[in-house]
């Protein structure tokens, strides 16, 4: 049946004629604000406490390089999560990617073949996800569990538990976190592409104004003529794209695949979005809250280590601030009705 030429434009006319804001306006939201200046009280704490190290370009660079891999994974958890469902196996298929990746077979084909052997592995652990909860009927959480366990006991099957290092002829990979331009590593680049990308997706096309539709009220956008089955399927294929991305740059950064990579992970690309102002029911999100959020923990995690702290209380601090965050969200929900 057709869907009403209306409810059909309803949905799609802002996809094709998007409404134009200034970046400016766009940044100047309230909880963009808010992030920002919680990095900025941030970047105080670290210039009060450890002035010397803190401030320096290597830390600077530091804090990027390690924000790229999960940001990379943050980006895909955003897309999922403003569609209203939830991925809890980033980590593992990140690191069934790299372990993948890094085997003897794969290593003897060059680069090339190592990096469109991870993403392909990512996208297709992802589209599986995909498939289980749009065409399974089951629950994100579950199918999505259901990958984080699966993944990370065949890549330990793969390794035989073992971490495989990148062959020599193959360091073109390590290149990507030892190789700089303007002293930047050229993963940091990759992870600036990826988040453009993401960014120019959710806003800037029909895409993304499904992705919003679908989160927003499912029943509503079936009716104006998505295929939620089909989008839900694409958004956890994106999702294992970015962990397959995610994968490549783990190998530039360790030199090795392992089943003990992105450990976690998960649990940080999850907290990220969600301090980044993405309701956990869907239907709003930005990938410029998500990366603030990422940048804030890292900074957090990064005054940590340059103070010595116990990393247990780092992991106190990440909750607390998870659960303010949350707090937050539902208290302005609750306002709004």
């Amino acid at each position: 049946m057709k869907p009403p030429v209306d409810e059909h434009d309803h949905v799609e006319a802002p996809a094709r004629k998007p409404v134009v804001a200034s970046p400016l306006a766009r940044f100047g939201e309230t909880r963009h604000l808010g992030l920002v200046v919680a990095l900025v009280l941030l970047a105080a704490v670290g210039l009060l406490t450890v002035p010397d190290t803190f401030a320096t370009t290597s830390n600077m660079v530091s804090i990027l390089s390690l924000a790229a891999t999960i940001g990379v994974i943050t980006v895909g958890m955003t897309f999922v999560i403003i569609g209203g469902g939830i991925d809890l196996s980033v980590g593992a298929i990140m690191a069934l990617a790299s372990v993948w990746a890094t085997t003897l077979a794969t290593q003897s084909y060059g680069p090339f073949v190592m990096i469109v052997c991870a993403v392909l592995v990512g996208t297709g652990a992802g589209l599986v996800n995909g498939l289980l909860i749009s065409y399974g009927r089951m629950v994100p959480f579950i199918a999505t569990l259901a990958m984080l366990v699966a993944a990370r006991g065949l890549a330990q099957r793969m390794s035989d538990r073992r971490t495989q290092l990148v062959q020599q002829g193959n360091e073109m990979i390590v290149e990507l976190s030892t190789s700089r331009v303007l002293g930047i590593p050229l993963l940091v680049y990759i992870f600036a592409l990826v988040v453009i990308a993401g960014w120019v997706l959710l806003n800037r096309t029909t895409f993304g104004r499904r992705t919003y539709a679908v989160g927003g009220n499912p029943e509503a956008a079936r009716l104006a003529g998505i295929d939620v089955r089909r989008h839900t399927v694409m958004l956890y294929g994106l999702s294992g794209l970015c962990c397959g991305i995610a994968a490549v740059l783990i190998m530039a950064r360790t030199t090795t695949g392992s089943s003990t990579h992105g450990d976690l992970y998960e649990l940080d690309a999850i907290a990220a979005v969600i301090i980044g102002g993405t309701l956990l029911t869907g239907g709003r999100g930005s990938i410029i809250g998500s990366i603030l959020g990422l940048l804030i923990f890292t900074v957090i995690t990064n005054l940590f280590i340059l103070n010595g702290l116990n990393t247990s209380d780092q992991l106190v601090a990440k909750g607390l601030i998870i659960v303010v965050a949350v707090l937050l969200q539902r208290r302005s929900l609750e306002s709004r009705t």
